[in-house]
Order: C-alpha cells, then structure tokens, then sequence
C-alpha cells in the first residue's frame, strides 16, 4: 500500500575490519541492531496504520452520522459522549487485533485441516469434523454477544417466551444457532464435494422455516410465539460474521480442493453463507416451539421476577466476575480459547499433523483473544450504548418521549420520514464501509469477466440494506410485524432465484451474509431495541432480517438486467458478424 526506503551505508551497519599481524581479517562478533523509541514507531507504523484505519473507516463515519444527525436534528447533545468515544476507540483497537489473529491464527488451522482432512479420514469424520467446527465458531461470533445483552431490554409479561430465550435460556438459543451452522458446513461441505446446486438447497431449507414462522406468527395471543420470528430471522443475519464465513469456508473448499472438485472457480466458496444463515433461523423457531410446550408463560414470568430480585441482590454485592471489565473479558476468552483447543485437538490428536510457522500462529491467537476482550469492552460501552440511545431519540422526531421536553420535534408525517431517511443513510453508509463487500465485489467482477462490476455490487448490496433498515425502523413506527416485510421480500426472492442463473443465485443469497459485520450488528441491534423501547413496542427484532432479505432481491434482479444486457450484446455482436459475412 505505501514504501518507505531509506539508504543506510554497509559501513555504518558492520563494525571495522580488524586485521591480525599477517594481515589476515580478524572474525569478531557483530553487535545486535538498536532501536530505539522512534525506530520502533517507524517500523510498525504503516502495519498498524493500515489495520487500524481498516476498522475506523467502518465505525468512526457512523458514530459521526449518528452524533451530528443527534445534534443537529433531534437537537439533544450526546450523553456520557466521552466515555462512548472512548467505547469506539476500543471496537477499533479490539476489531484490528481481532482481525488480525483471526488471519494469523485460526485461519491456518481452517485451511491446514480441511486440506488434510479427506487423505486421513473418511468422509463421516470429515463432516463430524465440519459440523463441531460450525457449532464452535458460533459461539466466538463477536456480534453474539450483542444478541445476549438485548435480552436485558425485553419485559418478560409481554414477551415471555422471547424473554427466556434470550435469557436464562441464551446459551441454549446460541448453541441451537451453532447446530444450525454446524449443519450447513455439513451441507456446504457436501455440495462442495458432489458439485450441487445451491438453487434445490434454497428452497428446501427456506420452506419449512417460512411455514413454521408463519405458524409462530399466528401465534399472537397473550404469551404467544409471535414476538419470537424477529430475533429468530435476526439470528440468521449475527452468525455469519468475521469468524463464521472465512473458517467454514476454509474448510469446505480445502476438502474440496483436496478431493479434486474445487476446480469450478465460479462455485467454489459460495452458498454455504446462505445455508449457514438459514439453518440458525430454523434452529430458534424449533427451540421456541419447544419451550412453548414445556414450559407455561406464568413459570417465566415468576421465574424472570426472581432473576430480576437475585439481580438486585447482586447488584448490591458484585462479585468480581460479575463487574466490568472482568464480565467481557471472560466472555473474550470463553468465545475463542474453546474454539482453539477444539482445532487443536483435530490437528494435533486426530490428524497428527504439525503446524508450519507455529510462532506466528500463537501469536495470532493471543491477539484474537485480547483482540475480542477489548472489542466486547467496546461493544458494552461504545456501540451498544451509542446505538441505544440514538435509536431511543429519534422516537422524539414524531412522538412525545421523556428525554426529549421540546418533543415532538416535527409534525408527524416530517418525523417520520426524517426517522425513515435517518435509517436509509445510516444502512447506506455502514455497508458500504463493511471491507468484506469490498472483497466480495472483486471476487464477483473477476468470476463475471467485469460483466458485473464491482461498483454496481456494492451499490446493489448497499441500496438493498438501506431499504431493509428502513422498513425494519418504519415496522416499529406503525408496529407491524416481521413477517409482513419476510414474505413479500423472500417470495420475490424466490421466484427471482427461479430466473437466475446458478452463479448470480451463489452471489445475490451471499450478499446478505457479508452486509451484517460486527460494526452493524450491535449498532443495529441497540438502536432497534432502544427506538422499540421509546416507542413501548414489545420488541426491536426484525431490522436485521428486512436488512437480510433486501440486498438478496437488489442483487438478484441487477443480475437478471445483467444477462439481459449480456445476451443482448452477443446477439447485435451475432448480427454484425452476419452482416459483415454477406457483404463479403
């Protein structure tokens, strides 16, 4: 990205020959370099540089956005500004180091072990394999952790099936999210192998889900399941994260790769982010099927008065596991550390095989696990905070609120769209800014021959976020429900998948994978739930899955327009050749 030389002469770097009586040179030991202060400065400064403005380039434009559009319109200074900036500066630090272990540390492992996974086990180890390492990296997703601190804002006698997922029942929710993943590495592993279409996958995994939401939707009696479609879709959107898709992926290609079948270029790594999206969202609806018929909604509602009074109790009394910032970074630890022993065990144990530039590889794992302490530091203070309150704000736009004396600011229709536009600039900009678009639009410009640029991707998948970010907010304002924004957009996704070409269905289901990143996750999450809460709507679920399903339906039909201009191209290419043969 960026040389700096300097020309240092040999004389000054070597000591001065010394010469014995017969003239012949002396060996003497040469000294180790010095660095000092400012020498070390220069030598990491374009390594940090670049992967430091990396993460600012994603969250310092949307703290901006979202502190001036807080000042200027809903005219209400940032509270506790110092201590939120200090937050972001710590997503940034913990988000590069995160980053950066991430590629030093346990990508290694992914791609050492699903090379070497097909020459020393058969195909049911391969996939047992497969389906342990998705459930793992669920759980070292860095946005999961936004998900268990919503479950704090939800009140249990409006929502108490949504409550106990989300709380005393949230490990069991994140690891029905895990097996869901777990099942489509199996899956994309599989396809990878036997070179399937991912178009049949779609459709048989997306029935039984839009079925049972529906049910769940019908649901909506006094401590019914309704309230529960939109955490489950949003699931679906936190998994496939910084840790999920590079990991799976390394995996599955590697074993593909390993048995000869990773040479259709145009395939290879798309679709199992579709399939790991989905799988999670089947997992929560069962899991809350199951609770609604074990366990009554009177037993949660005591049981969450009891939680709430040991809280209390607690909150008198801490322990010291229990205080911050020892809460996150036990949370840090516990999300990466299982992670590297299970990956350990299957190369060291099962594959007895070594690993190569094993110094590098530890400290790339160090880094990722202070990396995600310092980032969950951050998310508690900086993002989740900043979000909570912008989106508890902007009710303030259209409705009477308590923090806002002068609201409402605007007549209603005026806040409403100025809280509508607040959230298509603020989905534009932060997908925009997700570097793994950036990458995905090379992929896709390079696999098309440039047929599809990498500008007009990225401008798909940005528009289609914006709108799903818009329709999530506007869902809260007129308190609709989820699944009258799901159907319409994933029947139109569908029928638009039957038109499409097998390479455009891999991209347009991808997309809405690499748009929800640890940046827009709990920014997202936070403002949801807080604008829910101002509003005094039951739940702020839902954004994250209208912002899922848009940039599928964008990409999709760009795609279509795409071909259309392709094939309209080759016949006027056809005709000229034609022409110019009965002119000859």
């Amino acid at each position: 990205m960026a040389v700096d030389t300097q020309e240092v002469p040999f004389l000054e770097l070597m000591p001065e020959p010394l010469f014995d009586r017969h003239g012949n040179e002396h060996p003497q030991p040469v000294p180790k370099m010095k660095l000092g202060g400012g020498d070390v400065v220069k030598v990491l400064q374009p390594y940090l540089s670049t992967r430091f403005l990396d993460q600012a380039r994603a969250v310092v434009p949307l703290a901006l956005y979202l502190a001036l559009f807080q000042y200027l319109v809903l005219q209400t200074p940032v509270i506790d500004a110092s201590i939120i900036a200090g937050g972001l500066f710590a997503v940034m630090v913990g988000l590069m180091m995160f980053m950066e272990g991430l590629k030093l540390g346990l990508m290694p492992f992914g791609e050492v072990i699903g090379n070497t996974l097909p020459r020393k086990l058969p195909l049911a180890g391969v996939l047992t394999i497969a389906f342990m390492l998705g459930v793992g990296v669920t759980f070292a997703e860095p946005a999961i952790g936004a998900l268990q601190v919503a479950g704090s804002l939800v009140d249990p006698k409006a929502a108490p099936y949504l409550f106990t997922l989300l709380n005393d029942r949230s490990g069991i929710t994140v690891l029905l999210v895990g097996l869901g993943v777990g099942l489509a590495a199996v899956l994309g592993t599989v396809r990878f192998l036997r070179g399937w279409s991912l178009k049949p996958l779609i459709f048989m995994s997306l029935t039984p889900t839009l079925i049972l939401s529906v049910i769940a939707f019908l649901d909506d009696g006094a401590g019914g399941l309704n309230t529960i479609v939109g955490l489950a879709w949003d699931c679906g959107a936190v998994t496939t994260g910084p840790v999920t898709v590079p990991l799976v992926l390394a995996l599955g290609i590697g074993v593909a790769s390993a048995a000869g079948k990773g040479a259709d270029s145009s395939l290879s790594g798309f679709g199992i982010v579709t399939l790991a999206s989905v799988f999670p969202i089947l997992g929560v609806l069962c899991l809350s099927f199951y609770t609604k018929f074990t366990v009554p909604a009177e037993e949660i509602i005591a049981r969450a008065a009891e939680m709430r009074a040991a809280a209390e109790a607690a909150t008198s009394q801490p322990q010291w596991f229990e205080m911050t910032p020892w809460t996150e970074v036990i949370l840090g630890v516990r999300a990466i550390v299982p992670l590297v022993i299970f990956l350990a065990i299957v190369l060291f144990v099962v594959l007895r095989e070594k690993m190569k530039n094993a110094f590098i590889t530890n400290y790339g794992i160090i880094l990722a696990v202070v990396g995600m302490c310092i980032f969950n530091i951050g998310l508690t203070f900086g993002l989740a905070k900043l979000g909570d309150q912008s989106g508890g704000l902007i009710a303030g736009a259209f409705a009477s609120i308590d923090v806002i004396a002068a609201s409402p600011l605007y007549s209603m229709s005026v806040g409403i769209g100025i809280a509508a536009l607040f959230a298509w600039v603020l989905g534009l900009g932060s997908t925009l800014a997700e570097p793994a678009l950036n990458a995905l639009g090379m992929t896709v410009q390079n696999l098309t021959n440039g047929a599809f640029k990498k500008s007009m991707l990225m401008g798909a998948v940005a528009f289609g976020v914006a709108i799903g970010i818009m329709l999530g907010v506007l869902k809260l304002i007129f308190d609709w429900h989820i699944m009258y924004i799901l159907i319409p957009g994933y029947t139109i996704g569908l029928i638009l998948t039957l038109l499409s070409t097998e390479e455009f269905v891999n991209v347009g289901w991808d997309s809405a994978g690499v748009t929800t990143g640890p940046v827009t996750v709990p920014l997202v999450l936070a403002m949801g739930l807080g604008f829910g809460n101002a509003l005094g709507a039951t739940e702020g679920f839902g954004i994250l899955a209208a912002a899922s399903i848009c940039p599928i339906v964008a990409v999709l039909t760009l795609g279509l327009y795409v071909q259309f201009k392709v094939k309209r191209e080759e016949r006027r290419t056809a005709r000229e050749l034609a022409q110019e043969g009965e002119i000859a």
